[in-house]
């Protein structure tokens, strides 16, 4: 594991250092995100090879090999481990913190953490980590009391690798880079029309024949243009086992997202008969709202669909499973003769009713199976597209939504968010036009992202718990390199990082420019390709805005 700063700590190798110290200002201080409190002290704690670590419990140990094996990398050699009364670096349990919450206190003689769980633990060296500078060859820390814990509990990137596979490395990179972050959810797009991206035991052509498509529209939507060459891969069981632990280490869970009853074109064309048309399909070249849809109403479906939800159940511990459902093109299912029979037989009104039926049925398999659904805001049943043709005169569900279901609100009128945080649903804010992590540098600028509040204007403070966090999202259709998916997603992840951990009184985007400058160092020395003009692009718009 390597959260190294390497530019302004070096490489160090420090032994039998003479002690310094130094009383830092106030200026010289830069952790992303903001902690809610920081105060600053008088002189600064030496790190050198002659202190010692001690940590009494399992959980404390976890947090503190991660602090030994990046001092190792600054110092060159580890610490000694000591007993709590002889040591100069110390963990200890307060059961008054909330289980992210920690509190850092650095004097010139002594460093502690105090937390109550793991990731409060985790969270103090993070925040330790960002604290180290270099003095006249020495590695000094600030002598500082922080307490500090998150806004919100859901801190989340997704990534889609349906459109495009990364591969486990660049997985791994980017939790690396969400943990320092101090994110606490990796969402996991890993199956759509494009490509079916998780190995599944019992069904395996999905792997077989929906990981690979023969060729790739490129550039934009409906470009007429394609790559060429065929694209695909996926994960095996091992290797998603891998990854989960991977994030587990760093307090970070993982939630895959299972896309049903729409975006189904990956599977289809691995089982035609998981479909309502009948028709033998491919693997689709092109991006966008693509049908046929999953048959809801035949029983098979229902248990493919079941089969593959246990496979999940045993590779993700994670108490919620993401169930999409978003886009379903309802036309299939209007001129399907079997389907309509069954809404007939079963007084469903609308295929708006019908997804909801079937999503609520979904939810009730999930949750006796000791997990919770969430899926996009359309399984509310509300028609938020009528900028798409196909669906601008789709019937509303008159059926309601099951309440345990978490709505991963995306689209629509704000007003929606706030009527279904009324009703009592638990609701994740990523709504597009602030969150899209593939939308240009324009549209959602460093400065839009960070002032981004996932609780709406206006909603009653009575109503707030039921506003989880917020995800920034990467879909992947137009950045098929991992470089790509960098340009976009840095730097304005550290920026929705800060949305969900530090509380609005707290937060101040020139504090938080001068921090993501050395933030930036640290992508600098693992060669991200960060985007580079956010500065020059503020500057343009603040240009505009001073003409007018």
């Amino acid at each position: 594991m390597k959260f190294i700063f390497l530019t302004f700590i070096g490489l160090l190798t420090l032994t039998n250092c003479t002690a310094q110290t130094k009383t830092f200002k106030a200026s010289e201080i830069a952790v992303l995100p903001q902690p809610n409190s920081l105060e600053l002290q008088e002189g600064s704690f030496t790190l050198n090879a002659d202190q010692s670590i001690s940590a009494s419990d399992d959980l404390q140990k976890t947090a503190a090999a991660d602090l030994q094996a990046y001092l190792t990398e600054t110092l060159g050699e580890n610490l000694k481990s000591s007993d709590a009364k002889k040591a100069t670096i110390t963990f200890d349990l307060n059961t008054n913190l909330g289980p992210e919450a920690y509190e850092l206190t650095v004097t010139p003689k002594n460093i502690n953490i105090a937390a109550s769980a793991a990731a409060g633990y985790y969270y103090g060296v993070q925040t330790l980590k960002q604290l180290v500078s270099t003095e006249n060859n020495t590695v000094l820390v600030p002598s500082v009391t922080v307490k500090d814990s998150p806004r919100f509990r859901w801190r989340a990137f997704m990534l889609d690798e349906a459109r495009y596979f990364h591969g486990e490395a660049f997985v791994k990179q980017m939790l690396d880079q969400m943990a320092l972050l101090k994110m606490n959810t990796f969402h996991w797009h890993l199956v759509d029309d494009a490509g079916w991206r998780i190995e599944i035991k019992k069904y395996p052509k999905l792997t077989e024949v929906g990981a690979f498509r023969k060729d790739t529209e490129i550039e934009t939507w409906k470009s007429g243009k394609t790559s060429g060459e065929p694209h695909g891969g996926f994960y095996t069981q091992e290797q998603i086992k891998d990854i989960v632990a991977y994030a587990a280490a760093r307090n970070i869970n993982v939630v895959p997202e299972f896309e049903m009853p729409g975006h189904a074109s990956a599977a289809i064309a691995s089982y035609t008969w998981l479909g309502t048309a009948g028709k033998a399909i491919e693997v689709p070249v092109t991006f966008g709202r693509l049908y046929d849809n999953y048959d809801v109403t035949k029983p098979e479906v229902i248990t493919f669909i079941q089969d593959v939800l246990n496979e999940l159940f045993d590779l993700f511990p994670s108490e919620v499973i993401h169930i999409g459902g978003d886009e379903v093109g309802y036309e299939v299912w209007e001129k399907s003769a079997s389907v309509q029979k069954y809404m007939k037989a079963h007084n469903i009104k609308s295929p708006a009713d019908l997804q909801i039926q079937f999503t609520n049925n979904v939810s009730k398999f999930i949750e006796s199976n000791g997990r919770r659904m969430m899926g996009w805001n359309e399984i509310l049943g509300k028609n938020i597209h009528g900028d798409f043709a196909e669906k601008k005169d789709d019937a509303e569900a008159e059926t309601e939504l099951a309440k345990n279901a978490i709505v991963h609100f995306w689209k629509g009128d704000l007003a929606l968010l706030t009527e279904a945080a009324k009703n009592g649903y638990s609701i994740v804010n990523s709504i597009h036009n602030n969150t899209y992590l593939d939308y240009s540098h324009n549209s959602i600028s460093l400065r839009k992202a960070y002032e981004f509040d996932p609780i709406p204007e206006g909603l009653d403070a009575q109503y707030h718990d039921n506003i989880y966090g917020t995800g920034c999202q990467m879909w992947s259709e137009w950045t098929p390199t991992n470089a790509d998916v960098e340009r976009q997603a840095f730097p304005r992840i550290a920026a929705f990082a800060e949305v969900g951990w530090t509380n609005l009184v707290n937060k101040d985007y020139d504090s938080f420019k001068v921090a993501l400058k050395k933030m930036q160092q640290h992508w600098d020395t693992l060669g991200i390709n960060y985007f580079k003009d956010s500065d020059k692009l503020e500057a343009e718009e603040k240009a505009k805005a001073d003409k007018k």
